[in-house]
């Protein structure tokens, strides 16, 4: 039987219309869907078929992102005996990664996701994200201290892989980067459409309160598979440990390019649950083990042939 790893995609994956192939096949997809309207206590199906401008508010956005994400990996176990050897989620997809691995129910998950956006929302104000490519991460670095020492408000805030980092700071700050990336040797240097400085020292305010709903929310039970911290690259597995390590996540760095690194010789492939194929692209150049997506029905029944032809 093959060995996966589960990787859950994070904000910037969502699309209007996704999950919905799962929920037009599958009664299991529409069952998670109207406990996951209970949960949240909104129409949840109007946010992903139809108001794109809910959909881009990171409140929203986020259950969104892992609704689909959770809901294609339960589709995908409930038809497939592979237990994951890792889970890994790209910023908002460790919550995914945590709920599969068994330390969060569906359903608080949601809520905890929810919870995450409203937070961080509060915390950004005035606050933005950048993609550079063609830089170092030393470099990368080097011109955000640079930047610091100026009294300009900006960090390094997801190292996705070689050659693609995303800062985060002020937005009028970022701004003011874009012409110091280029002539530090980007190729690009591009503001994201987003009101949120996710993985920086912006949402120092958010981690505590964070803290407090993950202490009630997290299972005391040791989960059934490792989950690959964002923050340190390195598996965990309690309720301790991550309620740490997804507090200290929304001000350290998404360290995705390591965490890969850390654990593909251990692996034969990896799966990605959710719309898109953001972690595949970026598996691609990180490593030469294969990523399979599952972002929707036909791409779940592509990768039930595939695995179960490995049993």
């Amino acid at each position: 039987m093959k060995k996966i790893v589960a990787v859950f995609p994070g904000q910037g994956s969502q699309a209007i219309g996704m999950g919905k192939s799962f929920i037009d096949r599958y009664d299991y997809a529409k069952e998670a869907l109207e406990e996951a309207n209970d949960a949240l206590g909104y129409d949840l199906s109007k946010i992903l078929f139809e108001d794109g401008d809910r959909l881009g508010l990171t409140q929203y956005t986020q259950p969104a992102i892992l609704f689909v994400s959770v809901t294609a990996y339960k589709l995908f176990e409930n038809e497939l005996p592979i237990k994951p050897l890792y889970a890994l989620g790209h910023s908002l997809g460790e919550l995914g990664a945590v709920c599969v691995a068994g330390g969060l129910s569906f359903t608080d998950a949601l809520l905890v996701a929810s919870y995450r956006g409203e937070l961080m929302q509060k915390a950004s104000e005035g606050a933005g994200m950048m993609v550079t490519l063609g830089l170092g991460d030393q470099s990368a670095e080097a011109l955000c201290e640079a930047a610091r020492k100026e009294g300009k408000k900006v960090w390094t805030a997801n190292y996705n892989c070689d050659g693609q980092i995303t800062l985060a700071g002020l937005r009028a700050d970022l701004e003011a980067m874009v012409d110091r990336a280029k002539a530090a040797g980007a190729k690009r240097a591009v503001l994201l459409d987003m009101s949120v400085a996710s993985h920086c020292p912006l949402l120092a305010s958010a981690q505590e309160p964070l803290k407090e709903i993950l202490r009630e929310k997290l299972r005391d039970d040791r989960f059934v598979a490792p989950v690959v911290s964002n923050a340190t690259a390195q598996p965990y597995q309690t309720k301790g440990e991550a309620i740490e390590l997804l507090t200290d996540q929304l001000v350290k760095p998404v360290l995705y390019k390591r965490s890969v690194s850390a654990i593909e010789g251990e692996t034969d492939l990896f799966v990605e649950f959710g719309h898109g194929a953001v972690l595949k692209g970026l598996n691609r150049k990180i490593t030469a083990k294969e990523t399979i997506g599952v972002a929707n029905a036909d791409d779940l029944e592509s990768a039930i042939e595939i695995l179960s032809e490995g049993e």
